[in-house]
């Protein structure tokens, strides 16, 4: 059966909305302020108290502000989608850009002048004292040169605080903030005074029940001030709403909740409470469906329509939750993306069919509110019901983005693999952009590097060097490979030497946070950091990662099957031929786009044009290919002498251009680009970080393909210089020419076991593509029969070329449109240009 369309949300719902839309996002200095005032008061204390004093600051004295309509309350900041400054972390860029923020490429942020001026006081305090300077301090100068060479950048934990982690919601639910003490109080009675590590336990216990006394003011604060409000309120309607609010915040969190609505504000409170404890983005709601279900069904009281109506304004909080980053990560992470993922459906952990109807109601939701949060997501399983699914694709034909969809039979075993018990490999959630975890029970530091399998690519062609520094090991000059097994070799010592870099940067990032930062909140509702008497950030998780991931790997892919192919096999190009193309950007200016202008012949001609020439040429003689291309394109003509024709360089780059690419199921190409990835992946679950944990890798951009494409020079598969490298594990733009199914079978040769960490592969959509009631059935059998083959994760903009094309034009009347950009989704229009383009330039596929 498929559902026809969604009921239309309710006016409050729209005018939550509004709100968001409208806000012009703003940094605020509160919690700046109470944070550097709690660590000037406990300067001596070891860091663990010190965090909690800082969340017992926070807690009793952040400004308490109910938005009008709210029925769930709670806010991090004054302002509308704003967001506080985390100084303890870093703050120096903050300054910096005073001045340029409101203006920038990607995600401006007002901060008014006496916000900066706050702020420029506050931030005297911090120099030589924050978790990002720690970290510096321990790199040695070769890792620091990777990372402004343009290797890998682990700026994500290096100037914030940590995310990426799913808590145990269902844990204060149903125990409340009073049963956690009581938890704590049992484990300090049980502690042994023998064990040498028992003073160090002791001062944990202590600060998580000075965090959770102060969480559970926080939340009698708002019952206060709805009740204030209540008193001056003259609609009755609203003036009984504020009443009812009241209650509940003087219920929950510090009870267990008795009412689907103390369920969903007790929800709330945990969020907002674990993102002012910490900068940390991807502080991800979970597995919602799970641990909701039980209050829905218990409560005889409410109306379906009024529990729809609470889901639908906790979508709108998650809205409400904003992150500023430095100008060049902004860019990375383009469009205001704060990645709380939530996840329904899947399997329970006796693996039976675990959808239940606050599932179809997170559907219901998404498709009322239509903003970029929360990154939905579902699980799909060969238990998975087809209504479900059919569900599930509805809203993907809303344009939105989401849900993005996981495997759990890719997923589950792959966590296995790593260690985790079938039980909670069967729960995990999705955290973050794509990363899958063991919900409540781990600290996977996902997304804990972006590295840049193309430039490693490119420094081998190099033979270590970038321009003119030597960064890694001398591998011999591309020109003297006599094989690919040479070309293999030098590949592989570069990833070797570069990986180790890259580890050697994330633990220095992890010794830091564990030092400087530990979080107390954070800590109590993560499995078993109260059993064991340690922070999340000193290994008191039950399962402990780190997981970087990697980005360009399908033009590494095609690079070297195009060296494979031109040199190696036909002996069209020499190596010396194709490093001077190359070298010189096959002629291009850096940036420039390698595609004809407005009223010259198309690309389609003169690919045509050149295959012809190419075919029957024993060599690339420029004189030659300038008269014969020239003569095909102009109907027998001869070629000017003066008009310069085609340059050597050209001919090269329309030659590798039109190699066969990865996504068009050709296996001697996709297992090219499977061996490249593999060379990576396996690199780096070599190594431990401090928590006791592997790492384990990863292949997922963000936006990061686009921003650090621009370090990336030409490559062999006929990209220019500086031009966006291929999203996650999808095809280059454009290349995947043989159909969706096509495309989906080659990504679904890449070995997804392996990436544990998470893959990320985008399709995208011509509406027309999922009308009807068989467009969205072939639609999901497009998606089992990926999965069939083993792919890990996919996720659909359902949008046309010309429709974004209009939103960059007039962007005022396009400000609700949200597209997928990579494991996110955003509003159009917020986007950098560069990375709009690059949503526009993908393959619009069919069914």
């Amino acid at each position: 059966m498929i559902e026809k369309g969604f009921s239309k949300p309710t006016d409050r719902v729209m005018r939550l909305k509004a709100q968001i839309i409208n806000a012009m996002p703003h940094v605020e200095s509160e919690r700046a302020v109470l944070v550097t005032e709690a660590y000037k008061e406990t300067e001596g204390l070891p860091a663990i108290l010190r965090r909690a004093k800082v969340a017992e600051k926070v807690f009793n004295n952040l400004p308490v502000t109910i938005r009008d309509d709210e029925l769930i309350v709670g806010a991090i900041t004054k302002n509308p989608r704003s967001t506080e400054i985390c100084p303890e972390f870093s703050f120096d860029w903050v300054e910096k850009e005073f001045e340029t923020m409101a203006t920038r490429v990607a995600d401006p942020f007002v901060i008014p002048k006496d916000t900066a001026a706050e702020l420029h006081e506050v931030f005297k305090y911090w120099p030589g004292k924050t978790t990002s300077e720690l970290a510096s301090s321990y790199m040695s100068p070769e890792c620091r040169d990777a990372q402004s060479n343009g290797v890998f950048t682990v700026g994500n934990y290096y100037f914030g605080g940590v995310g990426h982690v799913c808590v145990d919601y269902g844990k204060v639910l149903t125990k409340g903030f009073r049963g956690i003490i009581a938890d704590v109080v049992q484990a300090m009675e049980a502690m042994d005074l023998n064990d040498p590590s028992y003073i160090k336990k002791q001062q944990f216990y202590n600060a998580l029940i000075i965090t959770y006394t102060a969480g559970i003011n926080f939340a009698h604060r708002y019952a206060a001030k709805a009740q204030e409000l209540a008193q001056a309120e003259s609609n009755p309607s609203r003036k009984a709403e504020l009443e009812q609010i009241a209650k509940n915040c003087a219920r929950v969190p510090e009870f267990p909740a008795t009412t689907f609505w103390e369920a969903c504000q007790a929800f709330w409170f945990v969020q907002s409470m674990l993102q002012i404890e910490s900068s940390g983005h991807s502080i991800s709601p979970g597995r919602f469906d799970q641990y909701m279900y039980p209050f829905l069904k218990a409560d005889t009281t409410i109306s379906r329509n009024f529990a729809q109506e609470l889901v639908d304004c906790i979508w709108i909080k998650l809205n409400d939750v904003n992150k500023t980053r430095d100008e060049v990560s902004a860019q990375a992470f383009a469009g205001y993306a704060v990645f709380q993922n939530l996840c329904v459906g899947g399997q329970t952990e006796d693996g039976l069919d675990a959808t239940n109807d606050v599932s179809y109601m997170c559907m219901d939701a998404t498709a009322h509110v239509q903003l970029p949060a929360p990154s939905f997501s579902i699980r799909v399983w060969q238990g998975t019901p087809d209504t479900f699914l059919l569900r599930a694709a509805e809203v993907v034909r809303l344009g939105l983005g989401v849900p993005a969809m996981y495997n759990d039979e890719v997923i589950i075993p792959a966590l296995q693999n790593r260690g985790v018990s079938l039980k909670d490999a069967r729960d995990y959630g999705i955290v973050g952009c794509v990363e899958p975890q063991s919900i409540h029970r781990t600290e996977g530091w996902h997304d804990a590097a972006f590295f840049n399998v193309a430039k490693v690519f490119e420094i081998t062609m190099n033979g270590g060097r970038v321009g003119d520094k030597q960064l890694g090991p001398k591998t011999g000059e591309f020109t003297s490979f006599r094989s690919m097994d040479d070309f293999y070799a030098a590949f592989q010592a570069q990833m070797t030497y570069f990986v180790r870099l890259l580890v050697e940067a994330d633990n220095c990032v992890d010794y830091a946070h564990a030092e400087r930062a530990p979080l107390p909140f954070l800590s109590a509702l993560v499995d078993d950091c109260i059993g064991r008497g340690k922070s999340v950030q000193e290994g008191g998780a039950l399962y402990n990662f780190t997981g970087p991931q990697a980005f360009g790997v399908a033009d590494t892919g095609d690079s070297v099957y195009a060296i494979q192919k031109h040199v190696f096999e036909d002996k069209k190009l020499s190596l010396a031929e194709l490093k001077e193309a190359l070298d010189a950007n096959f002629g291009l200016p850096n940036g420039q786009s390698a595609s004809p202008a407005a009223g010259e012949v198309t690309e389609d001609q003169v690919y045509e044009a050149v295959r012809k020439v190419l075919a029957s040429a024993n060599s690339l003689d420029v004189n030659a290919l300038k008269s014969q291309v020239y003569q095909s394109l102009s109907g027998g003509a001869a070629a000017p002498a003066s008009s310069g024709g085609m340059t050597q360089y050209d001919a090269v780059r329309r030659l590798l251009d039109s190699t066969p690419a990865f996504g068009n199921d050709i296996d001697e190409v996709d297992l090219v680009a499977r061996k490249c990835a593999l060379i990576y992946c396996k690199e780096v679950e070599k190594y431990t970080n401090p928590r006791g944990g592997q790492f384990q890798a990863g292949i997922y951009p963000v936006s990061a393909n686009v921003l650090f494409g621009k370090d990336v020079s030409a490559l062999p598969n006929g990209r220019p210089a500086k031009a966006p490298l291929a999203d996650g594990v999808s095809p280059r733009q454009g290349k995947d020419t043989k159909g969706p199914s096509a495309a989906a079978n080659s990504v679904a040769k890449l070995d997804h076991f392996i990436a544990s960490n998470g893959t990320l592969y985008n399709q995208k959509f011509l509406p027309s593509s999922l009308a009807g009631d068989s467009g969205l059935q072939n639609f999901s059998a497009l998606i089992r029969s990926y999965f069939d083959h083993k792919g890990m994760h996919v996720q659909f903009n359902v949008i046309d070329r010309d429709t974004l094309l209009a939103a960059q034009k007039d962007p005022e009347k396009y400000k609700d449109l949200v597209v997928r950009v990579a494991g996110y989704s955003a509003q159009f229009v917020v986007l950098a240009k560069e990375v709009q383009d690059d949503i526009i330039s993908r393959t619009e596929q069919t069914l």
